[in-house]
């Protein structure tokens, strides 16, 4: 099987490992060593604990692995000052994963921090265009 297969099994399999459960730093260093990305899963946990990961698209080259998902969870700890809602949100991201020697090393991740935040209710929704 070549390289670039095998990242992205491992990547899938990272990512149905984690989704909707609690994710402990054990788990995290299973899979990665970049400590920047295992901050944030922590963190964002805390916020939407069991969060869980869906696979829209998956792209890899070379060491690279690269994820468009969406992210689904229910808001019940602090994010980042803002106390909990209870509200379900749904956002899309995407994400770079290099990976060397089986495990994460580094990554990249854009997200729709926008759409997060009007679900929360922080924002107001952006009227629909016409």
């Amino acid at each position: 099987m070549d390289q670039q297969r095998k990242n992205k099994e491992f990547i899938i399999n990272y990512l149905t490992d984690i989704s909707g459960i609690v994710k402990t730093r054990a788990l995290a260093e299973k899979y990665m060593t970049d400590e920047v990305l295992i901050g944030q899963i922590e963190y964002f946990d805390a916020a939407f604990p069991r969060y869980e990961v869906y696979i829209n698209e998956l792209i890899a080259e070379g060491n690279l692995v690269v994820v468009r998902a969406r992210f689904k969870g229910t808001h019940k700890g602090d994010l980042g000052g803002i106390p909990p809602t209870h509200k379900t949100v749904e956002y899309n991201f995407v994400i770079r994963y290099e990976i060397e020697n089986g495990k994460i090393i580094n990554h990249w991740l854009i997200a729709d921090q926008m759409s997060l935040m009007e679900q929360l209710g922080v924002v107001p929704a952006a009227a629909a265009s016409h």
